[in-house]
């Protein structure tokens, strides 16, 4: 899972194999505090972008991490 900080949040996506297909889906969590100890998850790994399907791992964390910045932009409102 691909690690970034923006902001005062720090976002973790990545992009998950179907399995017995092809195809990769987004997942996204974001926190409200960098530390680890006492990192606040304000946006639980879950899917994302759920009605789209990806042909590779890289375009998936990519969707996820624009996800992630517009959910920021919003102030980590639910997609």
């Amino acid at each position: 899972m691909k690690s970034e900080k923006i902001g005062k949040y720090e976002i973790e996506y990545s992009g998950f194999k179907l399995p017995d297909r092809e195809d990769w889906v987004a997942i996204l969590a974001i926190y409200a505090s960098c530390n680890p100890i006492h990192r606040n998850g304000i946006f639980p790994p879950q899917r994302v972008a759920l009605d789209c399907v990806f042909p590779n791992e890289q375009i998936a964390q990519a969707e996820a991490r624009a996800i992630a910045l517009s959910m920021i932009e919003m102030g980590c409102k639910n997609p």
